[in-house]
């Protein structure tokens, strides 16, 4: 039990103010149950009470409805109707205002033997305690008294942790953020005063003026806002159909399908899918598959519709994705080679023709291979980061997965043809990472939806923020 609400008396259409506060974790699936009694009582003990129903659904089924407000029927007790209760979310306001700002500096101290000075700043915020805390660093202008810094924008929680390199120290000023908000003015040319000189010299001035050039402050939106807003995911699957699965018709293959626990694929798309489903209102998924020979002429095929229809291959629900994958196993012929790209440009030829925020597409891609495309898969992905898309991919089996981490591009970003991605937008996992056997399996499922859905939420937003 998480909480209870008031009571209030004598109605048949209460408005509870009690609010109960939740971490939200988009990448998990948070499930709620709702109780609903009427107090006969003072007693704390519910079963004293008479039972009027109650309703489940997940925290994400709630951010996920239009505007975070979801309505749903009480049942419970057999051949009633029972009512309906309205749930509602909102995310808690901390300060997500980011200042911008960028600063010159005029006739500051020569450092350099042979030069000037290579001048940067580094601001420090004040602590409570009194100490000061690292909170930005800019870069360095070289062989110049009269700098001008690039502005630079920063969380202005982090304005109102040590580096401890050595450089020379020109001097330093101190200011507040009140002063700051004043924007360019008299009130904000700093003289930068080294303390040491001062006690030195008499006649010591300063080190040279800091001036503040610009000031802005905007609120950053976060993923809940834009879900708030509207914005819906859209949910592709794309599944590997090559011959290096194995027979579907042996136990040994990643295709088998067991009449007692489902395979890796079936297992990887629920993991992913019972999570994102709650966030697309019409519960429709297209699902393709790739790298088989298809009827009726047995064409090698890398993006056919598991549902058999190419003109709408969406699914209804994780179930009717599980359903058409079931279904194409027995009417396809595993082939080959692995190739991405097909599949890839797919969703980013739908991605490309929304690209006002409203939509965002997360294609999931189930593989047990090495890629035999690398060079137009790289391609696709670099030209797909520019749009509202997000790629998953889970490698399933024993294989060698080192060209699916070089896609991933957490370390490196990833490139095709001199160009850089604009966003990294893959997330690579391994399924075996995540096996455990018997009653464990459910929480390896859960750990990863976790991990591949994590990096969904920033990449969406990296998204908004490049498109303004």
């Amino acid at each position: 039990q998480f909480g209870r609400t008031e009571v209030i008396d004598n109605s048949l259409n209460p408005d509870f103010l009690r609010k109960f506060v939740l971490d939200y974790c988009f990448e998990e699936r948070q499930n709620l149950r709702f109780d609903l009694y009427d107090v006969d009582s003072k007693s704390p003990d519910l079963s004293k009470h008479d039972f009027l129903g109650q309703a489940f659904c997940t925290l994400g089924e709630i951010v996920g409805s239009a505007g975070s407000r979801l309505e749903k029927p009480l049942t419970g007790i057999p051949g009633k109707k029972c009512g309906t209760i309205i749930l509602l979310a909102e995310e808690l306001g901390n300060c997500r205002d980011v200042a911008t700002l960028q600063f010159c500096a005029n006739k500051l101290d020569k450092k350099d033997f042979f030069g000037k000075s290579d001048p940067f700043m580094v601001f420090y915020r004040s602590n409570e305690d009194g100490t000061f805390t690292i909170c930005h660093k800019t870069e360095v202008v070289r062989n110049t008294l009269n700098p001008v810094w690039a502005a630079f924008a920063i969380p202005v929680r982090a304005l109102c942790n040590g580096d401890h390199d050595r450089h020379d120290f020109i001097g330093e000023f101190t200011t507040s953020y009140r002063e700051l908000a004043r924007g360019q003015s008299h009130f904000n040319v700093y003289e930068v005063v080294n303390p040491r000189k001062k006690m030195k010299k008499k006649k010591y001035l300063n080190s040279g003026t800091v001036t503040l050039l610009s000031f802005a402050v905007e609120a950053e939106h976060t993923f809940l806002d834009y879900i708030r807003g509207g914005t819906q995911l859209n949910f592709t699957v794309a599944i590997d159909f090559t011959a290096s699965n194995g027979n579907p018709s042996q136990p040994t293959s990643l295709h088998y399908l067991s009449p007692f626990q489902l395979n890796a694929y079936s297992l990887a798309l629920r993991a992913v899918g019972d999570i994102i489903q709650d966030y697309d209102s019409d519960k429709m998924f297209p699902a393709l598959g790739f790298g088989a020979k298809v009827p009726p002429d047995g064409h090698v095929s890398h993006e056919f519709p598991l549902n058999g229809d190419a003109s709408n291959p969406a699914c209804r629900g994780i179930a009717g994705v599980l359903e058409a994958y079931q279904r194409s196993l027995r009417r396809v012929q595993l082939y080959g080679p692995t190739n991405f790209a097909p599949v890839v440009n797919h969703v980013a030829r739908s991605a490309a023709t929304v690209l006002d925020g409203s939509q965002y597409f997360v294609l999931l891609i189930i593989t047990d291979g090495v890629i035999s495309d690398m060079a137009q898969t790289k391609e696709a992905i670099v030209n797909a980061a520019k749009l509202p898309m997000s790629i998953i991919i889970v490698g399933v089996g024993q294989a060698e997965f080192d060209a699916m981490v070089e896609l991933d591009g957490d370390d490196i970003r990833i490139s095709s043809r001199g160009k850089v991605a604009e966003r990294d937008i893959v997330q690579f996992v391994p399924f075996r990472d995540y096996m455990s056997g018997g009653p464990g399996a459910g929480l390896s499922m859960a750990g990863l939806a976790r991990e591949v859905l994590a990096e969904i939420p920033d990449q969406l937003l990296s998204y908004m923020k490049a498109r303004g």
